[in-house]
């Protein structure tokens, strides 16, 4: 129950499905944890049920990420884990990509990208300062496995996946003792999740069900993930049992990758 004790995390989006399973498997690990999501009333809950804080933020938004960080370094004087999971998928419908909109592209773009270099660009600093942390980004696996729809979701992870590589790079060559990382789930139960199997049960014209079953054809473990599959992948990450592992790719999809 301690292999995070004492340390300082901010998970951003994590009000509901895994950012708020991140946010409590890392408080039952002993973090003290700073919960952020655009929803005020959900995010409150959430940060009430694990007894941590709670602080509205749009993660594209550089404002909010300076005076974040300033709470932080003024509450707690330091930062070890940040937990860029904050993302949206966009439509299912007209999300390929000769039909995708120019503002569907850059809205998905600003959250999933935008916000996930911000929270790195300022977080560094306050890591540097407090000997060094772990810096988890979540992508997923459309960053890996093309797929002709949602496909400016897929480039917005891909670019995380990428980024994460270039961050883990300059934060080892300049010595801050930083490491980042890219979680890439697959189909996991979430609401998110949930949205996309009736979303495409619509547009197809079939039953919920058997999309669901297509959707799991696709694994070749044959099952949905749950959230908490994930939080123990960056439980893991952001403790010093990671302390080695930097730039990494952790791809938790029970096989799907390896069936493209």
């Amino acid at each position: 129950m301690d292999r995070v004790k004492g340390k300082t995390a901010i998970v951003t989006g994590g009000a509901t499905g895994l950012g708020f399973a991140i946010a409590r498997r890392l408080e039952q690990e002993g973090a003290k944890v700073i919960i952020t999501d655009v929803d005020v009333t959900r995010g409150k809950e959430a940060a009430g049920e694990i007894g941590g804080l709670f602080k509205q933020q749009d993660v594209a938004s550089e404002n909010q990420w300076i005076s974040l960080i300033e709470q932080v370094r003024g509450e707690f004087g330091k930062l070890d884990i940040l937990v860029n999971n904050a993302g949206i998928s966009g439509p299912v419908q007209n999300a390929d990509p000769e039909s995708t909109s120019t503002d569907d592209w850059e809205r998905i773009h600003k959250v999933n990208g935008l916000g996930v270099f911000l929270g790195c660009k300022h977080a560094i600093d306050l890591m540097r300062q407090s000997g060094g942390g772990s810096i988890i980004n979540m992508s997923s696996i459309a960053a890996l496995v093309a797929t002709p729809f949602i496909t400016a979701y897929g480039s917005s992870k891909a670019g995380v996946a990428q980024f994460t590589r270039s961050v883990a790079l300059y934060c080892a060559q300049s010595g801050s003792k930083i490491r980042c990382n890219s979680v890439h789930p697959g189909q996991i139960r979430t609401e998110m999740h949930d949205s996309l199997l009736d979303e495409t049960a619509e547009l197809m014209g079939a039953s919920r069900d058997d999309v669901e079953n297509d959707f799991k054809s696709r694994i070749p473990m044959g099952y949905f993930g749950e959230p908490v599959e994930i939080a123990n992948m960056v439980l893991f990450l952001a403790s010093d049992e990671a302390r080695y592992i930097t730039g990494g790719k952790f791809i938790v999809d029970g096989g799907m990758e390896l069936g493209g």
